[in-house]
């Protein structure tokens, strides 16, 4: 018989709770008609003012070239994103969010922060500021 260790347990418990916030999120990205991917693409573009390339989008997401524009396709559709030329390059074109796309990601952040927030308000004030810490401290390694 396997035994299970604290870490496996402690591991087990943090993915769960992970799986229920990253749930939520995509429950809640439903509201605005966007996908978990072109939420992503969105979040990308939020940092890249001015616009970025589509070929740079994709590697900047991870993904092929051809699924990079067929998200940009989608969330142009849906007036999120807009191209235009670089004007570095005749040839290339930019893909940078609409004041509706920069909107978009505001609502979808403070949704995002309602639900963290529903999630984790069962714990007290004291658990919540150990919690955090401990996952600044996670993430610093």
């Amino acid at each position: 018989m396997t035994r299970v260790t604290p870490a496996q347990h402690l591991g087990d418990a943090f993915g769960a709770v992970a799986r229920r916030l990253r749930a939520a999120s995509m429950a809640s990205l439903s509201a605005w008609d966007v996908t978990p991917s072109q939420m992503r693409a969105v979040r990308v573009l939020t940092a890249h003012d001015g616009g970025v390339r589509s070929s740079e989008l994709a590697q900047l997401l991870r993904i092929a070239p051809r699924s990079a524009t067929e998200v940009v396709d989608a969330l142009e559709a849906k007036n999120l994103v807009q191209r235009s030329p670089d004007p570095t390059d005749r040839r290339a074109t930019l893909v940078s969010l609409t004041p509706r796309g920069v909107e978009l990601t505001e609502e979808v952040r403070r949704a995002r922060g309602l639900e963290s927030e529903r999630l984790f308000e069962q714990l007290s004030k004291t658990d919540r500021a150990h919690l955090s810490r401990i996952l600044r401290r996670l993430l610093s390694e």
